[in-house]
């Protein structure tokens, strides 16, 4: 079979499946495994390559109306994919589905197309099982299934019985603040915390930071989608712009979090449990002592977020 993914989870799904070597082309954006960069990229973003910062990156995707990927049609129809994996879940995010069947037009009738499109972990594993009945690694995928579902279950059993779950503010977008959705806030619960703010099964969205001051929250994890740990640290002198920090709890107690969002966070692929993992370090360390991935956490220090003469009058 010949497959051509279009969605960096996509990828790592069909990598984890041992079906590596069935995948000839790939997304700009599939970076993981490393393998994959060796495949044939069938898109690229139409934001200019320069433009990293979150305002800035917000503003071209809204002048653009999210529209913001192209797919390399020609090198679409030369590979002649069996079978494409893309998704409708974010526009943002990765090459939407219509756009797919729009370049798909120039292939046989027999290609399938498969949109991934998962609100929660459990439909995260659902699709690791579909992508494996549909390659014949099936076995191969319920065997992972399995092994992703106990260490959710783990991690479920150890935060059942807590008796504070702190309020938990997961910000996946910097500058303008967007709180999370899909499977985040269902992720903070597992994890044994309360995420007020964000939209379980539905969409991140754009949120007031007023909202978040009022909300009072105790944890802050700071994982814009696209940014690893230590791009997040980079950009996060953002923060300085934010009025009310001193009274946040989160931030005198300096419970603010960066994590590697694209790796454990962002992408609805096997690495998320990894993610889930991390989050109950950070929400119970007393729980989870140990980080399952050092690299991907960083504590942020509270002067990046606030003027430090200002941290020193207080």
């Amino acid at each position: 079979m010949r497959i051509c993914s279009l969605l960096p989870s996509a990828t790592e799904i069909a990598f984890a499946l041992g079906l590596g070597d069935q995948v000839v082309a790939v997304s700009h954006e599939c970076d993981y495994p490393p393998e994959a960069s060796n495949r044939p990229v069938l898109t690229k973003s139409a934001i200019h390559q320069k433009i990293h910062r979150s305002l800035e990156v917000a503003r071209e995707v809204e002048l653009r109306g999210g529209d913001i990927y192209e797919i390399d049609e020609k090198l679409l129809e030369k590979l002649k994919p069996d079978l494409i994996l893309t998704q409708e879940l974010c526009h943002v995010c990765a090459v939407s589905y219509t756009k797919v069947r729009e370049a798909a037009r120039v292939l046989d009738a027999g290609t399938k197309i498969v949109s991934l499109e998962p609100s929660n972990l459990e439909e995260i594993v659902d699709n690791i099982l579909l992508v494996g009945r549909m390659t014949g690694a099936q076995a191969v995928a319920e065997k992972l299934a399995s092994q992703m579902l106990r260490r959710i279950t783990r991690v479920k059993r150890k935060t059942g019985v807590v008796e504070g779950r702190p309020r938990v503010f997961f910000m996946e977008w910097l500058q303008p603040p967007w709180a999370g959705g899909h499977w985040i806030p269902e992720m903070v619960d597992y994890a044994g915390g309360v995420d007020g703010l964000g939209r379980s099964g539905i969409p991140s969205h754009r949120i007031g930071w007023g909202e978040v001051v009022e909300y009072q929250p105790e944890i802050i994890v700071l994982s814009p989608c696209g940014f690893d740990a230590n791009q997040v640290m980079e950009e996060a002198h953002v923060l300085e712009s934010y009025q009310g920090w001193e009274k946040i709890p989160a931030f005198q107690s300096s419970r603010i979090f960066a994590v590697n969002a694209s790796a454990y966070f962002s992408r609805s692929g096997p690495r998320v449990v990894d993610g889930l993992e991390i989050l109950a370090h950070i929400i119970h360390p007393e729980l989870f002592p140990e980080n399952p991935h050092p690299e991907a956490l960083r504590m942020v220090p509270r002067e990046l977020v606030l003027d430090k003469r200002i941290i020193e009058t207080k």
